[in-house]
């Protein structure tokens, strides 16, 4: 008779992801130890890794992160998804070899896919590393050089070509707080010294379920970019539970699961936050509803309140909290407190403000 698996309710989904992602309790790891703990922070928005930190560790200040930036412990670089997460050096060289074929196949399916009939890859490459090698430049710097090479071929695809068919970072001072600068592409092996050759899919995948678990094999698929993960999966020595809709999670063995009646606090989450792309069936944390806003796929930064979404926000003159779904006296008070602490953060002055979105 087949055992019946444990079944985990939402709120201990939302529970258990709080606590790997280090958002019920603030820490005191090192910057670097954080970004590897997440594998990676999603990073198109310069500023938004800040934020994410700021919200996991104590402590933390945008210096902490900036001067490892420029030394180069720590890139922006095309990974999962094809874009820009932040990683550190050493986890480069562990992460950009699984995800090396998916940028590839990105491309050829991309509007940009039209100069590839009867181009040379091998000499695109070379030709483009020598160029990044030299020094770093834009996407339309690369264009411009480029096209110098293949005069019949689109300027702007070949530009938009480097950063998918090549390991490229993006260099300081973009992302640097309190900075700004233009998106800059050296080649990685260049900027950092090595390049990994690995191509380790089932230690990438224990990561994830270690900061995101328990989780779907879509749920997988959605937040790498990978294709084909169910084999993959099923030849992991992994434990298996039930959400309440009976979908099969899978999860390290012995990985604790929270208790659903675990308090949480209010954290303020930056635009695109691994929390909210590191699943397909996002409910542990948003409700489809509000996923409908399309605060998620828009890139607004987020506010939760008892673990789940219930507002956004922005910084300027001042912390302006949106929310849509009701808070108590206590919470808002909390609210209040923690967006003092977040206009400290970000240098910002002004009050924090409470509005229904």
């Amino acid at each position: 008779m087949a055992r019946e698996l444990q079944v985990i309710t939402r709120r201990g989904l939302n529970r258990t992801l709080l606590h790997r992602q280090s958002l019920l309790e603030r820490t005191d790891l090192p910057v670097t130890a954080m970004v590897e703990r997440l594998v990676g922070m999603q990073a198109q928005e310069p500023f938004s890794a800040y934020y994410g930190l700021w919200s996991r560790l104590r402590d933390f200040t945008p210096d902490d992160l900036g001067d490892l930036l420029t030394d180069r412990t720590v890139v922006r670089a095309p990974l999962h998804r094809a874009t820009i997460h932040l990683v550190t050096a050493a986890d480069h060289a562990r992460v950009e070899p699984v995800v090396r074929d998916l940028l590839r196949r990105r491309f050829t399916s991309s509007p940009f896919k039209s100069i590839l009939p009867g181009l040379d890859l091998d000499e695109f490459t070379a030709v483009a590393h020598a160029l990044l090698v030299e020094q770093p430049r834009t996407r339309a710097d690369l264009a411009r050089a480029l096209v110098e090479r293949w005069p019949d071929r689109d300027a702007e695809s070949l530009g938009t070509a480097v950063s998918y068919l090549l390991p490229v970072v993006q260099v300081p001072p973009r992302g640097v707080w309190g900075r700004s600068g233009r998106a800059m592409w050296a080649a990685a092996d260049h900027w950092l010294g090595t390049l990994g050759s690995e191509a380790d899919a089932e230690g990438f995948l224990r990561r994830y379920l270690a900061a995101f678990g328990p989780a779907t094999v879509k749920d997988m698929t959605l937040w790498s970019g990978l294709t084909r993960l169910k084999d993959v999966v099923r030849g992991m020595d992994l434990a298996v539970v039930r959400d309440e809709d009976g979908r099969e999670l899978f999860d390290l063995p012995d990985a604790p699961l929270v208790d659903p009646d675990t308090p949480a606090p209010v954290r303020f989450l930056p635009e695109f936050d691994n929390l909210l792309l590191g699943h397909d069936d996002r409910t542990r944390v948003i409700s489809d509803e509000d996923y409908r806003r399309g605060i998620v796929i828009g890139g607004k930064p987020t506010l939760l309140v008892d673990g789940f979404v219930h507002g956004i926000w922005s910084v300027g003159d001042g912390l302006d909290v949106r929310i849509f779904r009701p808070v108590t006296d206590a919470q808002r008070s909390d609210v209040m407190e923690e967006g003092a602490r977040l206009l400290k953060f970000a240098e910002a002055s002004g009050d924090v403000r409470i509005t229904p979105a």
